[in-house]
């Protein structure tokens, strides 16, 4: 399956046949090769392509091009994997050992993974030659143990963020071995940045070979990719057109590895095929393809906000297009609160999401409309003038969408000042009361705190402050409790509740919870599998459900009615 959708990319798929390739013209050097690579004919010396049987043409003594990089091709790949080999299995086994138990091992392989970076790998290597002699593959033995330290610092980085998970706890508590924990949870956890790394060092791999051969340093009975490309350099003045054949392998096998285990790291992050965005042309044929709406909901005469018959799909790996809104309509009128209820993946942030203009990059809108305040908002420049000034937006989890990189009246203030012609001292001197207003103490001292300073219920008021501070019409809030306690809760909602009403603002609640519809919503709609089933008055949903759906919604809620019995065994 990893194949095949590595195949499926185009990417992996070039660079996976440019590498068969490759690897194909050195395995069949000794059958298909059509001369000795040390054979020489001096009468085809510096021949060019095309002569005499040489189809590549022939080098300053004779000798075949193509076959010398035919069989040069074999002996290159090789002293690169060796590389490969030598340096996953100590850096990477290393840096799982001293990220996974830390410890003595962990001080002393940092100390000599730093030792080791240290050296000058490659005049080493120059150095070691009057001991090791001309042989590449020991060159490339140590090469790869130099190299190590980069898969080791890489693993045990990793592998420190990934041993605190708590999947890696349940493990633990499963009775699971330290072995097994290491080699099924951790080692699939880091083996996408270790692919990627692998790809670099084969090109390194390959680089500095071709440098030692270069050099000289290599064996010079045994054609390499290095070797000829010296010789070719040092006969450059009168056949310009060898240096071409060796330099042009080195880059394809080291760019197409690149690729290549960029495309791999793409496949084993997902876990399954990733589908891809739909081109214009194919959006604009399956909304034109899609059916007129069976009946058409007339638009309430006093409503802020319209939907109507909202379509949301999403592109699936096979092409195809999966509807998760299927034909929504809404109104949400003018200073009324009205609750997007259901369970999750009903479709309520999608819906949500489709007002704001904030779906996903790869989300297609195949049909519908969206209208407030009778501007049509699927115009971009329409939604550009309403989004932030007139339209305004509370999401869930307040902690992560503040950046913690700035301050709160930073943040604050140039979303303030980005919609309203204030300046700087003005913009404070407004946000500070806001912040006030919305229930903060020390609102001085959170306008100059960072996020990680205040509370998460502190960072939900400061989020309903920034919603607020331009003085919109409509505020969509997604799930704004979820995330704090319940006390917390409970005066958040007061707060909107009192916001709401003192600014005579409209409010779509996107919420689960059938409690806070109660406590703070005039109308609801309830959504299921990305359809609305019911809209009424909140009282009157409460009392007299209409939809099957609803009635089981209601009936799951804890009301204090019946208390179960405790369970006993039975004798």
């Amino acid at each position: 399956m990893t194949i095949k959708r590595l195949l499926r990319n185009p990417l992996g798929l070039f660079s996976s046949v440019v590498l068969a390739l490759i690897v194909l013209l050195g395995l069949s050097s000794p059958f298909l090769a059509p001369h000795d690579p040390n054979e020489a004919r001096l009468q085809l010396t510096n021949a060019p392509p095309l002569t005499g049987g040489y189809l590549l043409g022939g080098d300053q003594s004779g000798r075949d091009v193509l076959s010398r990089l035919m069989h040069a091709t074999l002996g290159t790949l090789t002293a690169s994997l060796v590389v490969l080999v030598v340096s996953l299995a100590l850096g990477v086994t290393a840096g799982l050992v001293a990220g996974y138990f830390g410890g003595r091992f962990d001080t002393v392989g940092s100390w000599v993974s730093n030792t080791v970076m240290a050296l000058p790998g490659f005049v080493l290597l120059i150095a070691l030659y009057t001991v090791i002699g001309p042989s590449i593959l020991i060159a490339m033995a140590i090469f790869g143990v130099l190299i190590a330290p980069s898969y080791y610092r890489l693993v045990r980085n990793l592998v420190l963020g990934v041993r605190q998970e708590l999947y890696v706890d349940a493990a633990k508590v499963a009775g699971l071995s330290d072995a097994r924990i290491v080699s099924r949870h951790v080692l699939r956890a880091v083996r996408a940045p270790v692919t990627v790394q692998s790809s670099f060092v084969l090109g390194a791999g390959i680089a500095i070979q071709a440098g030692l051969e270069f050099l000289g340093l290599g064996d010079p009975t045994s054609p390499s990719w290095g070797g000829m490309l010296q010789d070719a350099f040092n006969n450059i003045y009168i056949a310009r057109l060898n240096v071409v054949w060796p330099a042009l392998l080195i880059t394809a096998t080291t760019l197409c590895l690149v690729l290549l285990g960029n495309a791999l790291r793409d496949v084993l992050q997902t876990g399954r095929a990733q589908a891809q965005p739909l081109r214009p042309k194919a959006v604009a044929r399956l909304r034109a393809a899609r059916p007129a709406p069976a009946e058409s909901v007339a638009e309430a005469a006093d409503a802020l906000l319209s939907v109507r018959h909202l379509v949301v799909g999403y592109p699936t790996a096979d092409a195809q297009v999966k509807t998760v809104v299927h034909g929504v309509s809404l109104d949400v009128r003018r200073g009324e609160i009205l609750g997007l209820v259901g369970e999750s993946g009903s479709g309520k942030s999608q819906t949500a999401f489709s007002v704001l203009g904030i779906l996903p990059r790869d989300a297609v809108v195949l049909g519908g409309a969206i209208t407030f305040d009778g501007l049509d908002l699927r115009d971009e420049k329409n939604l550009r003038e309403v989004r932030g000034r007139r339209i305004s937006y509370v999401p869930q989890e307040p902690m992560s969408n503040l950046d913690p990189s700035f301050t709160i009246g930073a943040q604050l203030g140039y979303g303030l000042r980005a919609v309203k012609d204030v300046g700087k001292a003005e913009a404070r001197r407004e946000l500070t009361e806001l912040l006030g207003q919305v229930g903060i103490k020390d609102p001085r001292r959170v306008f100059d705190s960072y996020p990680h300073q205040i509370s998460g219920g502190m960072a939900q008021r400061v989020l309903i402050a920034g919603a607020v501070a331009a003085g919109p019409d409509l505020i969509i809030a997604d799930e704004p409790t979820t995330a704090l306690d319940v006390t917390v809760q409970a005066e958040v909602l007061d707060l909107i509740r009192a916001l709401q009403q003192e600014r005579g603002m409209a409010m779509i609640l996107v919420t689960h919870n059938f409690g806070v519809v109660a406590d703070i919503c005039d109308r609801v709609s309830v959504m299921r599998q990305g359809a609305v089933v019911e809209t009424n008055d909140t009282l009157d949903l409460f009392r007299t459900p209409l939809d099957a759906y609803t009635k089981m919604l209601l009936n799951s809620m804890l009301d204090g009615s019946v208390t179960r019995e405790p369970w006993t065994r039975s004798a």
